[in-house]
């Protein structure tokens, strides 16, 4: 059998599940060890942080209670990036690799593949290209566009070279992507002619860029550098065709080596930059992988941002596997087409697109009234009451009701996964009932390397993230100020805290905030809150930061209150803001434009455009009763409701500022954008309250 038959044979038998071991004729069972026993208990275990406190708060991975994993199990010998990808091309090098559907002519037509053996031929020419322009080890190589083929040949070509990736968000806006490339002294940027007119506008300010490649761009229209830059600017196909012409030998880092330095936008202050080295990143894969399991058969949509490192750890293990990565065209509105014509079978994504499927789906049913109403309900409630028995429910669901459903992503979605920010039980419930297969929530950050929990296969239980992964142990330091502590009943609650292998090696050029993160213990301490729920999962149930005090003393916690608006039909996306000086809250709405139409319709309000639809009095009280709807029904406490709404048609995106790349509010950002509306609900508040006599 030639070699690449025997590659064959490898990537098809690593997709069969191993059979389980025969039973033993004589019915003696081995002995359990430790790791065994204690899974049968639950899904982590508990140890003490030192022996001589006797204080047992530690929590680990009941896939690996007396050891953090650190390396593949199975191949021990892949240490960094560079390593893993070697593994994969000789794995899996005739298999498809990268996808995609756009044209060199700018139109969109079924995927082409590159296989992964023509990705390592690209990465060499990348890696041979830059140091045929002179560019030495550890140089900050920046990545400046949206998820394509390019993005991961150029990432691959760092870690063979030993060159370190630094993502520049396409949508941080110029001040942020300035201030990154000098922080990080970058002294390349691979980017897009889109992207190259903003470098233009302020290369002068970046006097430690030297060379900038254009993928995409045509070698006849590269515009000329500006004289007083005394940068080189060149294609992408040319970069290829001199490293082609002059092969240079692999330069492997070593597993402590950095491997990219990821720029955190935050929802305050300047960009920092989260340091990461090989071993931080195959620890965090290698964890996770022996519970999630991913396989050659498998294909991916690629539309996450690969600057943030959800998608860029979900890259590294997909790549240990022989997945094939497809990738969408580049249009969030056309991603339902890019879906349908993939297919995957993989599917993550964040909790803003599953609640905007979610309500999609609910306002079709709602509007299909009749027959075809009642019909859903009858099958969801007959699914779901089989799901919580453990038992397998009817196929004639599905082909009668669910089918239509799941063809909205393909059809062939078998693991679905979300993080981020937190996923509501009521829609983590929705789309374990609607898509089937499995749905698992996780829970990390990139100063960890990415995952720090995530919900076990098979594990049927809502309203948490799961459990630590197995490169990592977790536990809960008491915050006083807030009455969390671990004496708390019936659950014990804290500041969660990781340790391990995944740990991030520091803040780029900054001590202090590095010193503030990690304790003296090696505790990252990630400012979120969290319980231990039976079994040991953990569940995320407030944010030590991003917390206020009205008037009269409650404390507020907004990120929880908008993730319970999230359901509301009416709401695309939605800011809580409080403070201080006054006694109750108040809401900055971005609507569903579709939702508030019907309704207007419904209504017979009349109206020339969506501006003036939301200023209408009717429309903004629609709104604010169904939210108070939602809020009676998640139990709210009086002081958690908002008291007043402003409804805007424009959303809140990356570009106006207002997002995170991980699509988290930009609170104070938000504040500020919305002063005059937020100042306005007040002073109407003010104006309705009961005058109280004077005393």
């Amino acid at each position: 059998m030639d070699e690449a038959a025997q590659r064959r044979v490898r990537a098809v038998s690593a997709h069969l599940q191993p059979q389980p071991p025969p039973t033993a004729a004589c019915g003696i069972a081995a002995t359990p060890t430790a790791g065994e026993y204690v899974h049968a208990q639950g899904y982590s275990v508990v140890l003490p942080e030192k022996l001589q406190t006797g204080k047992w708060n530690v929590y680990r991975s009941a896939h690996s209670p007396l050891r953090l994993i650190s390396r593949f199990p199975d191949n021990p010998d892949i240490g960094t990036l560079h390593d893993n990808f070697a593994y994969a091309v000789e794995t899996f090098r005739d298999c498809k690799y990268l996808g995609t559907r756009n044209r060199p002519d700018g139109t969109i037509g079924d995927y082409k593949w590159m296989t992964y053996g023509e990705a390592s031929t690209s990465r060499t020419a990348v890696g041979s290209g830059l140091i045929y322009h002179g560019v030495l080890e550890g140089a900050r190589i920046g990545l400046y566009f949206i998820n394509r083929p390019e993005w991961i040949i150029v990432d691959h070509a760092c870690a063979s070279y030993s060159y370190i990736s630094v993502p520049l968000y396409d949508t941080l806006g110029p001040d942020a992507v300035q201030f990154i490339v000098n922080h990080a002294t970058v002294e390349v940027i691979f980017c897009v002619p889109q992207t190259l007119s903003t470098l233009f506008s302020f290369i002068a300010q970046m006097p430690c860029v030297r060379l900038i490649v254009v993928v995409g761009g045509d070698d006849a229209n590269m515009p000329s550098t500006p004289v007083t830059a005394g940068v080189e600017i060149i294609t992408y196909s040319r970069l290829l065709i001199q490293g082609k012409a002059s092969p240079q030998p692999f330069r492997p880092p070593k597993p402590e080596d950095i491997a990219t330095i990821c720029y955190t936008s935050g929802t305050t202050g300047t960009p920092k930059g989260a340091v990461l080295s090989h071993e931080n990143l195959i620890a965090n894969v290698a964890g996770s992988s022996l519970d999630i399991k991913f396989y050659p058969s498998d294909v991916y949509i690629s539309y996450l941002p690969l600057a943030h490192i959800y998608e860029r750890v979900n890259q590294v293990a997909l790549l240990h596997c022989g997945v094939a990565i497809g990738f969408y065209q580049g249009d969030n509105l056309k991603l339902m087409d890019d879906l349908a014509v993939l297919r995957p079978t993989v599917f993550a994504s964040v909790p803003r697109l599953y609640n905007r499927i979610y309500a999609a789906i609910t306002n079709a049913v709602k509007e299909s009234g009749g027959l075809k109403e009642k019909l859903f309900h009858t099958a969801y409630n007959a699914k779901r009451h089989a799901i919580i028995k453990g038992h397998n429910p009817s196929p004639m669901w599905d082909r009668l009701v669910f089918n239509k459903i799941k063809a909205r992503l393909g059809g062939r979605v078998r693991l679905m996964s979300s993080g981020a920010s937190p996923l509501s039980a009521d829609v983590m419930e929705f789309l374990r009932i609607c898509f089937g297969g499995e749905v698992i929530e996780g829970y990390g950050m990139t100063e960890t390397s990415c995952i720090i929990c995530a919900m076990d296969i098979g594990d049927k239980s809502i309203g948490h993230v799961g459990s630590p992964i197995p490169s990592c142990e977790v536990k809960l330091v008491d915050v006083p100020e807030m009455n969390y502590t671990s004496d708390d009943q019936p659950y014990p609650r804290g500041e969660i805290c990781v340790r391990g292998p995944t740990i991030f090696c520091g803040y780029f050029k900054d001590e202090v905030q590095t010193k503030e993160a990690i304790d003296e213990d090696g505790w990252l301490h990630t400012g979120d809150i969290g319980l231990w729920l039976p079994g040991g999962r953990l569940k995320i149930i407030d944010r030590k930061k991003n917390i206020f005090k009205l008037a009269q003393g409650e404390y507020i916690a907004p990120e929880k209150i908008e993730n319970v608006y999230a359901k509301c039909k009416f709401i695309a996306q939605c800011f809580v803001y409080g403070d201080s000086f006054n006694s109750s809250l108040v809401a900055i709405v971005a609507v569903e434009p579709e939702v508030l139409k019907a309704w207007a319709a419904s209504e017979g309000i009349q109206y020339e455009d969506l501006r003036q639809l939301c200023a209408d009095p009717r429309a903004r009280a629609a709104v604010l009763a169904d939210m108070d709807s939602i809020g009676k029904e998640a139990q709210l406490r009086g002081f958690e409701f908002a008291k007043a709404v402003t409804l805007v048609a424009e959303p809140f995106t990356l570009e106006n500022g207002l997002l995170t790349p991980t699509f988290k509010v930009k609170r104070p950002q938000a504040k500020t954008y919305f002063a005059k509306e937020i100042s306005d609900m007040y002073a109407e508040l003010r104006e309705t309250e009961p005058v109280r006599p004077k005393l």
